[in-house]
């Protein structure tokens, strides 16, 4: 019985193997973490990221009322032959630029010169008569009343001769102003008559945006009122003026047309879709740098800097002011986010704030 005593009362003893080796690992590993999690903290502080932090605030901005229009040019011009006959010549091709007074097309007008040797022939023959009347009168053998009616035949010869030398230059059609040749309706050999276009040239150096505006908006819209219109094919917006307003509202649409003079760019063009953003009031909004917002997957987030801690947030952002972004949640004025290295930092990231 003895020897089963004993067997009992070893596992309770130190002297075991069993319970002395547990215990001294335990002891060790409970050292070894002090030391390291002392270690890991000064560690920690000696690799801070150093980060550029900003305090946020609110700022006042516009309200914007966008309506869809459409850019065109402020000079264009229909061109039509004021006399009527074929296309002799035409002397541009589509797309070509054209100056003020350049010969575009030239029109066989035969019954228009004929009309004119006819007048200068009578106008000559009246010279003639006149010069004789006048002649006689000198010498008292014709009366003033029959000199007079001589001259008045004179004077209206002279007239139609400079009617039919007007109509004689309407065979040469030239360009109104400098422009481009955006329509070729006719060419050579087609017939053109008083009131049916055979080109149409625009100034695409001047250009302005048209917007049928609802009556709800326009009272709030002056002229010569700033106005920005965004083009998709520009990369920034122009910076347009009103330069005018309809003063009466169309029957169907019940908009208001309202022009806007644009600036010159490169790549603006007539024909373009655009929107123009009137402003109608004011409102405040919380505004950060849009390097600050870095998405991930889904979510719009930006990190905020407590005591030198990274912290995660969910926001919301609405519109792009430049390099700024609006945050519409997420995010109360009088809070620091971190503005840079935004998208390789973690929730909980020991950050130094850099002066």
């Amino acid at each position: 019985m003895e020897p089963e005593q004993g067997l009992h009362l070893l596992p309770l003893t130190l002297k075991s193997p069993f319970i002395f080796i547990p215990l001294l690992f335990l002891c060790l590993g409970v050292t070894s973490c002090g030391r390291k999690d002392g270690e890991s903290s000064r560690e920690e502080g000696k690799n801070a990221l150093s980060v550029h932090v900003l305090t946020v605030g609110e700022k006042v901005r516009p309200v914007l009322e966008e309506v869809i229009g459409t850019v065109r040019a402020k000079s264009t011009a229909s061109i039509e032959a004021k006399v009527a006959g074929r296309i002799a010549k035409m002397h541009v091709d589509l797309g070509q630029r054209v100056a003020k007074d350049q010969l575009l097309a030239e029109i066989d007008a035969k019954e228009v010169k004929a009309q004119y040797d006819r007048a200068v022939a009578n106008r000559d023959q009246a010279l003639r008569d006149y010069q004789r009347a006048a002649d006689l009168l000198r010498k008292q053998v014709n009366s003033q009343q029959e000199f007079d009616a001589v001259e008045g035949r004179y004077r209206i010869a002279e007239a139609a001769v400079n009617e039919a030398s007007s109509m004689l230059g309407y065979v040469e059609v030239r360009a109104p102003f400098d422009g481009v040749v955006v329509k070729k309706i006719a060419d050579t050999g087609d017939f053109a008559a008083p009131g049916k276009p055979i080109l149409q040239i625009e100034n695409p150096e001047k250009l302005r945006f048209e917007a049928d505006v609802p009556e709800a908006v326009v009272d709030k819209v002056q002229t010569g009122a700033a106005v920005d219109v965004l083009v998709p094919s520009l990369p920034a917006p122009l910076h347009g003026t009103v330069s005018d307003i309809s003063p009466a509202a169309d029957p169907v649409s019940r908009t208001f047309l309202v022009r806007i003079d644009l600036p010159a760019a490169p790549g603006a063009k007539a024909g373009q879709f655009g929107r123009a953003l009137f402003p109608t009031g004011t409102y405040s909004s919380v505004g950060v740098p849009a390097a600050a917002v870095v998405l991930r997957g889904q979510m719009e987030i930006v990190f905020t800097e407590e005591g030198e801690k990274a912290r995660l947030r969910l926001v919301k952002t609405g519109r792009k002011f430049g390099s700024e972004i609006e945050l519409l949640s997420g995010i109360s004025p009088g809070e620091r986010i971190i503005t840079d290295h935004v998208s390789g930092l973690n929730d909980g990231q020991t950050v130094h704030p850099a002066p």
